[in-house]
């Protein structure tokens, strides 16, 4: 039995940030559009940006306004399955809001380009 992917860490600026279960990241790079001519289906290429969003929560004592930055830096998610991926400039996309009652549920989403990949063991 093979394992499968179970665990997302987010690293941000060098720092892990703790992130529920369902953490997403979808990779930026080439994407196909379709051209359609009459009776033929073509296809032509555009760059799309990814994504990499997490939930995470506030706890006593901790900064909410610092959770949020404007400017670019490193982001890398790591997997449980040995896959790792690193953007030098990634950069939060949205401001941040607070849940109250459910543990103080703040999503992080971030904007990426294409990463490099890293395959450990």
């Amino acid at each position: 039995m093979a394992q499968t992917l179970g665990i997302v860490d987010i690293v941000w600026r060098g720092k892990r940030i703790p992130v529920e279960k369902g953490a997403k990241f979808k990779p930026g790079g080439l994407k196909n559009n379709v051209v359609k001519t009459g009776r033929r289906i073509d296809r032509s290429e555009e760059y799309m940006e990814g994504e990499v969003s997490g939930i995470t929560i506030l706890q006593r004592g901790q900064s909410f306004l610092g959770m949020y930055s404007t400017g670019e830096g490193e982001l890398q998610v790591l997997c449980d399955t040995g896959q790792s991926f690193t953007w030098p400039d990634a950069f939060m996309a949205d401001l941040i809001e607070a849940t109250g009652g459910e543990g103080g549920k703040i999503e992080l989403k971030w904007v990426v380009g294409e990463p490099e990949e890293l395959l450990n063991g």
